[in-house]
């Protein structure tokens, strides 16, 4: 009998996943959809002096209040005229609002940005410390209830409340009503990883704790929190409206959606452009990231991607 070892024919070998997730990603219709809107609202909020805009902060008193496509006959310094065409109008100070929709971008998306990555992170060191030491689970989490029992926009208003208006209390105060989210999402896969096989041999053999989260807990929260970091973005962007519409946000003087749609309420009847272009870029956006994240959880959940 020979005693050298059988070679593995083509059919023993283990065949590789068919299933690709950037090919995935790339076949579906949401995911396309919400990406290139995020990547045109990007463009434009980086590319807004090179767009055709002017100051947004500049007020004319004699040229508001006008209708979109209205042209404008502006004089320059060395003396020559030049025309230029308010393509959403103006709003009641005469202000561009095309120029200060697109400015507006930048406050929106880097807000949405921020809160996402902050909380995530914040979110993300108190889970796996919540849901890996016992002890200290309990009295976490009760203090994570109490925050999560308090709605959303009155703890933004609370927190904005207690500092000057900027973009930074804006970011903190819409962080502090998401952490508790990631929080509980982070702690429900530490719960459920830290009891597999693995996970107990590791400790076993003496793997320092700080070294077990970090290399075999941690990598189970990625996609998880790919996916609720999206739907965070696209809470923050809201929420930042909201607060600014409000009047207690961002000062009123920079050009944010919220802004402008709070300044044109008044005249809502008779200008609605004031409104309706800066409104449907909000909505565009918050549906974009939300549409990006539905993709995201439908491909890196391992429950859904096997139905597709």
């Amino acid at each position: 009998m020979s005693t050298e070892p059988a070679l593995l024919t083509d059919a023993a070998v283990p065949a590789p996943r068919p299933t690709n997730l950037f090919a995935g990603l790339a076949r579906d219709w949401a995911v396309l959809f919400g990406a290139a809107v995020i990547l045109v609202m990007i463009v434009i909020g980086v590319g807004a002096p090179f767009l055709g805009t002017v100051d947004p902060t500049e007020i004319n008193p004699t040229f508001r209040n006008r209708v979109p496509g209205t042209e404008q006959t502006i004089r320059r310094a060395d003396g020559t005229t030049a025309t230029y065409r308010h393509w959403m109008g103006t709003d009641s100070l005469g202000r561009d609002v095309y120029s200060r929709v697109l400015y507006g971008a930048r406050i929106s998306l880097v807000v949405g940005a921020a809160a996402a990555a902050i909380s995530i992170a914040i979110g993300l060191v108190i889970g796996l410390v919540a849901g890996y030491l016992r002890w200290l689970d309990g009295i976490v989490m009760r203090f994570m209830d109490g925050l999560m029992a308090i709605p959303a926009i009155l703890l933004a208003l609370a927190v904005v409340s207690l500092f000057r208006a900027g973009i930074v209390s804006v970011i903190i105060a819409i962080v502090v009503p998401e952490i508790p989210r990631v929080v509980r999402l982070v702690r429900a896969i530490v719960l459920s990883v830290r009891e597999e096989p693995y996970v107990e041999a590791a400790i076993m053999t003496g793997t320092p704790t700080p070294l077990l989260l970090i290399r075999h807990v941690l990598p189970n929260t990625v996609a998880p929190l790919i996916v609720q970091g999206t739907f965070v973005c696209a809470s923050a962007i809201l929420l930042e409206a909201i607060l600014s519409f409000l009047g207690v946000g961002i000062p009123p003087d920079t050009p944010t959606w919220g802004n402008i749609m709070a300044e044109g309420r008044g005249l809502f009847r008779v200008y609605p452009h004031n409104i309706f272009f800066p409104g449907l870029c909000l909505a565009l956006t918050v549906l974009a990231v939300n549409m990006l994240g539905d993709g995201l959880r439908d491909r890196l959940d391992p429950k859904l991607a096997k139905r597709m």
